[in-house]
């Protein structure tokens, strides 16, 4: 079922989706400061009312150089919850120089409860930091694995932009009741997370 453009090519004047097509909503769950942070959790609000989550990560600036992870817990209390995932990224520098894209074999797992890098290497300079996004698929099933995805952009220490794709699975039939984020060395010295549900 496709749209229908103004006459002059443009969408600007369709107010309304076609019936049969339903618009996704977010609905904001909570939002999380940090401020020299050890680690941002989220141990509430996940659950089956939402078969999809998003977490919004935003200017995060490491105290010291490091890279932004996340864990899942699925029922205990460690964020553990056995992953394999992939990613791949692309980057360019300030002067132009360096373009390239690569799947980076360093920071994917396999069958791995360690944490899953999102944004390795955020330089802490003033103004270097880190923001993306990360999708959540069905936590609360106890039949199939619990994807996720996120997309994240950071600033390198080197004055490169790096954006990263990470994809992976939780290899768990529990549900999953717990998201935390943490640098891998240090305090999270500033950011903002939230967590969004989608109807």
């Amino acid at each position: 079922m496709a749209l229908k453009a103004a006459n002059d090519n443009s969408m600007s004047n369709i107010t309304a989706l076609p019936s049969g097509v339903s618009a996704k909503s977010m609905i904001l769950l909570a939002t999380e400061t940090a401020s020299s942070s050890d680690a941002i959790s989220f141990t509430s609000n996940i659950d089956d009312t939402y078969d999809e989550y998003i977490f919004k990560y935003i200017n995060v600036h490491p105290a010291s150089n490091s890279y932004l992870t996340v864990g899942f817990r699925d029922g205990g209390s460690a964020y553990d919850a056995t992953k394999t995932s992939t990613d791949i990224v692309a980057q360019h520098g300030e002067d132009g120089s360096g373009g390239a894209l690569s799947y980076s074999t360093s920071w994917d797992l396999a069958q791995s409860t360690a944490y899953q890098p999102l944004a390795p290497d955020i330089g802490d300079g003033n103004d270097e930091c880190a923001s993306g996004t990360m999708h959540l698929y069905a936590p609360s099933s106890t039949t199939f694995v619990k994807h996720y995805i996120a997309v994240t952009n950071q600033y390198h220490p080197s004055d490169y932009s790096q954006v990263w794709y990470m994809a992976g699975y939780c290899n768990v039939t529990a549900a999953i009741d717990g998201v935390q984020f943490k640098m891998s060395s240090g305090d999270i010295g500033s950011g903002t997370f939230k967590l969004y549900g989608v109807v």
